[in-house]
């Protein structure tokens, strides 16, 4: 069953250096302040898997927390280029990162093989693409047993731990989440153990057209909240910050801007914003 707890409580119960750690959030509801407090408790060698990592990771990146990313695009959304993450690649600053890349077909699949179970998925695509190159060992062409097409199979993703986002839980560790959902109820499902910020805890869940309940029994931790996914947005909380997005682009370009950004924005908050 879920114990609700602080966010740092649930960071350091739950991530650990060296972990496969899924930060899940599709443009919306996108986990930024549980990946803050990673970053604050100087997490390292992480696996990250998201199937679009924007800002979060190109910060995550940035502050050295990463040793791989498993992916599928990556990007600062209607701005351009991830900075942090392109200094990695090209410059191995402040470490070299090692890149695994997917379709989002392929990242999805893969998700709902762990949520389900099963050591791998099967989908038409990655013929034909570089995606397909020899040596990732994660995708592999196979025969339709019945037919004899030739398919691929995605081996299923199981992450050590799943953090996601969600407008609400009651108090008994109940998740509840509407709007544009992505893979956060299969990333939460196929991992080991999750971390589920939320908005609020209420006293009990009321119903919502289209939500997503993830029950106790499939959380590890769920932690309060507020603003937890700004500058992303919350569906009936808070709207996108579209200008973050922006303002980003230049404190990203440069590695002394970026390490202010570090020092005021995250470690020197601590203290005073509960997380964020």
């Amino acid at each position: 069953m879920a114990e609700i707890v602080s966010l740092a409580e649930a960071v350091a119960l739950a991530v650990r250096d060296g972990d496969t750690v899924a930060m899940e959030g599709f443009t919306h509801l996108i986990p930024f302040a549980a990946g803050h407090e990673v970053i604050r408790q100087h997490r390292r060698d992480l696996t990250l898997v998201r199937m679009t990592p924007d800002l979060i990771y190109d910060q995550l990146i940035g502050a050295g927390c990463a040793r791989k990313l498993v992916f599928s695009w990556g990007g600062n959304p209607g701005v351009g280029s991830l900075h942090r993450f392109r200094d990695a690649v090209e410059h191995s600053w402040p470490g070299p990162l090692e890149l695994e890349e997917h379709s989002h077909a392929g990242m999805a699949n893969r998700y709902v093989a762990g949520a389900s179970g099963l050591p791998f998925a099967v989908l038409r695509g990655y013929s034909g693409t570089g995606l397909m190159a020899e040596g990732m060992a994660s995708v592999r062409s196979i025969a339709c047993p019945f037919t004899g097409e030739m398919l691929t199979a995605v081996s299923a993703l199981n992450p050590d731990v799943a953090i996601v986002h969600a407008q609400r839980a009651d108090t008994s560790g109940n998740v509840q989440l509407w709007g544009i959902t992505g893979v956060q109820k299969e990333a939460v499902l196929a991992a080991e153990r999750s971390i589920v910020t939320v908005e609020e805890v209420v006293p009990h869940l009321g119903p919502r057209p289209g939500s997503v309940v993830l029950p106790s029994w499939t959380v590890s931790y769920v932690a309060e909240a507020p603003g937890g996914s700004r500058p992303s947005y919350a569906l009936g909380y808070y709207e996108r910050d579209n200008d973050y997005y922006v303002a980003w682009d230049p404190i990203a370009r440069d590695r002394d801007a970026f390490q202010r950004w570090l020092d005021a924005e995250i470690f020197g908050m601590a203290e005073t914003t509960g997380g964020r």
